[in-house]
């Protein structure tokens, strides 16, 4: 019986194949930026940095308002990317993991279809990237950064009729951040969340630098796909998740889990429209499948949005679930995360554990936090975000309407005591449904160890 249906199956996708014509089928392009805050970008209302190419490409399609990744670190997240699963089920849960060898990845479903699917640049983690079966995978290693003009060159003198899915990874605005050009540090307006030091000023000048690099990749990719494989071309853009600042990567607040997306498709999507359609990025991969004219596999936790890029809807999800485990030593802090249109609960499996990063125990030339250490002695806000950073509650509730920047936990707000039950419920019931085992990688570092 379990043969018949496989064989069943596998008819109808052959069918479907060959009702499709390879010059009905859609080339699609996705261009991934590395560490990038949303807040971070003028399409995203920052007035201190500006990303023209961003503004641009949104003006020719949809922004997401509310888009966000599965997991704040670069392995989980692209995994959960390249599966459509969350971490749990794909077995790629802390950084620098691998989801399961045996689990079908995103190029598999459009090889099928008769696409070439090719990768430049970090779009799985790093050296992982061939392993996900991309017909070619180049310039994948840490900071490659001839990955994006190699991914204009090859795309230039391609000759293929086939249709194609080409992913570009830019390793920016991941660090190392280079030193400023065109940017004046005088004039950065110092995130709520940071403490006001010259080193931070300083740090943020050099990463806005690495914005502005990738928002210029961002148009020349964009400008060549149409120029080279014309209008019938499906054009992605988004963030593996935000940049590696407090509060941001490796965290389940906004700045961690929410992430630009744009998306293009002339004659599909309407220009110049915006929705707050709350998507995830395990949606993605069923999402660009059912562009193809194809049915996404049902078993996928994401589940296509390609009603609301086609204007059929304005919704898409109801919450958000977010993970986190870790990233080496570095970051032993496993979390977990359900996101509403206003409300967010955070569960910190372990308060008892010191939330350290590589922003707090890589002490290089260009570090900042020991800036906020010395001056956490003497001044007590400084001291709060400091201290709030390395230690968390075991659980956490923000009413985002009124409190976009998640600075006041309601958890223990009598007020909001129903919500809180409500959210942890909902939370337990899909931690349940994942098979979550809320493992600890890594050796953590206890609050009461020097």
């Amino acid at each position: 019986m379990r043969l018949t249906s496989t064989l069943l199956a596998s008819l109808m996708l052959l069918l479907a194949v060959g009702s499709t014509s390879a010059k009905e089928l859609p080339n699609i392009v996705v261009f991934l930026s590395d560490d990038h805050t949303l807040t971070d970008s003028s399409l995203y209302g920052s007035t201190d940095l500006q990303t023209p190419n961003m503004e641009r490409v949104a003006k020719a399609g949809m922004t997401f308002d509310r888009a966000f990744v599965a997991s704040p670190s670069c392995a989980p997240s692209r995994a959960a990317l390249l599966t459509g699963l969350m971490p749990a089920r794909n077995g790629a849960e802390p950084n620098h993991s691998r989801p399961r060898p045996e689990i079908k990845k995103l190029p598999a479903y459009f090889q099928e279809l008769g696409y070439e699917v090719v990768s430049f640049g970090k779009v799985g983690h790093y050296k992982q990237t061939p392993e996900y079966g991309f017909d070619i995978a180049r310039h994948f290693t840490y900071h490659d950064d001839v990955a994006v003009p190699e991914a204009l060159k090859w795309l230039k003198s391609r000759e293929s009729d086939k249709p194609l899915v080409l992913f570009v990874g830019t390793n920016w605005p991941h660090v190392p951040w280079p030193n400023p050009e065109d940017i004046d540090p005088e004039s950065i307006q110092i995130p709520l969340t940071h403490v006001h030091t010259p080193k931070t000023r300083a740090a943020r000048a050099r990463y806005y630098q690495a914005v502005k690099t990738m928002d210029r990749e961002l148009g020349e990719v964009y400008d060549l796909a149409y120029e080279k494989l014309g209008q019938d071309t499906l054009f992605l853009h988004t963030s593996d998740h935000g940049a590696q600042w407090p509060f941001g990567k490796w965290t389940l607040y906004d700045d961690g889990i929410r992430t630009p997306m744009i998306a293009v498709w002339p004659g599909h999507i309407e220009p110049g429209t915006r929705t707050d359609a709350m998507v995830s990025w395990v949606d993605i991969l069923p999402t660009l499948y059912a562009a193809t004219g194809q049915s996404p596999p049902e078993e996928l936790d994401g589940k296509s949005f390609l009603p609301v890029l086609t204007g059929k809807t304005e919704s898409h999800r109801d919450a958000i679930f977010t993970t986190h485990s870790g990233d080496g030593n570095n970051n032993v802090y496993p979390t977990r995360s359900v996101r509403t249109g206003r409300f967010k609960y955070i569960r910190n499996l372990h308060p008892e554990f010191k939330f350290l990063s590589h922003v707090t125990n890589v002490r290089k030339e260009h570090a900042y936090w020991p800036s906020w250490e010395h001056k956490a002695e003497n001044v007590k806000e400084a001291a709060r975000k400091v201290n709030r950073y390395l230690q968390r509650p075991a659980e956490e509730l923000y009413d985002l309407d009124a409190d976009p920047t998640e600075q006041t936990n309601l958890a223990a707000d009598p007020k909001h005591a129903e919500t809180l039950k409500q959210l942890s419920g909902k939370l337990d019931t899909w931690m349940s449904e994942q098979g979550d085992q809320q493992k600890i990688y890594g050796k953590p570092t206890l609050l009461d160890q020097p």
